[in-house]
């Protein structure tokens, strides 16, 4: 799902890049020295686990795993998910510099909204449930993401409508892998540390 140098509009660069400011912003204001440490956790395992590419037109489909970085980081996704696209770009030459900003977004937009609508009822639910409210959260996560960098490219020109709609049909598969892992995950967060999930991440006082 990274989209590479050269492919968007300057104003579809912008809007991501400033969509990407203030996300950064809200989830610096919420992280504290007791949060870092999962911030890198969630940073390094959105970093492994999106390094596996499997290309789809001007971009690829991979997991991402933002679903659980949502859940678990609230609005800090933003930094987590920033930083892990900034070094693949450095160290690997995924997407670019010019397109990070549109990169965090598409990724991180997803993340901050189904851990808001997913993250209390993870909390408050009987843990036979947390199953498939994770694979709901990580599923929906990653059809959002799709459907953000499918909206990029088609905003930036009507020659990219095909390389958008690439993009949506090859995360469907992604999506229900990412459903079932994240499912797992929050399950096993449930019954090992369900301290993570006790308060809303996006509730955290400043």
């Amino acid at each position: 799902m990274h989209i590479a140098e050269g492919v968007l509009s300057g104003p579809v660069v912008g809007a991501g890049a400033a969509l990407t400011v203030a996300g950064m912003a809200a989830g610096l204001r919420q992280m504290d020295m007791d949060r870092v440490p999962r911030v890198a956790v969630l940073a390094s395992t959105f970093f492994v686990a999106s390094l596996v590419h499997v290309p789809a037109g001007w971009s690829s489909a991979h997991l991402l795993l933002n679903g659980l970085t949502g859940l678990i980081l609230g609005w800090a996704a933003f930094p987590a998910i920033f930083v892990a696209l900034l070094l693949q770009a450095l160290l690997f030459n995924f997407g670019g510099l010019s397109t990070l900003g549109v990169n965090t977004a598409d990724m991180a937009i997803p993340a901050v909204v189904c851990g808001i609508v997913f993250g209390h009822a993870i909390h408050t639910a009987p843990i036979r449930w947390t199953f498939l409210l994770g694979f709901v959260c990580g599923s929906l996560a990653i059809v959002l993401a799709g459907l953000l960098t499918a909206t990029a490219l088609t905003l930036s020109g009507k020659g990219f409508r095909t390389a958008a709609e690439l993009i949506l049909a090859a995360h469907v598969p992604i999506a229900i892998i990412e459903g079932l892992v994240t499912g797992a995950v929050a399950t096993f967060i449930r019954r090992v540390r369900p301290e993570l999930f006790e308060r809303p991440p996006w509730r955290q006082e400043s």
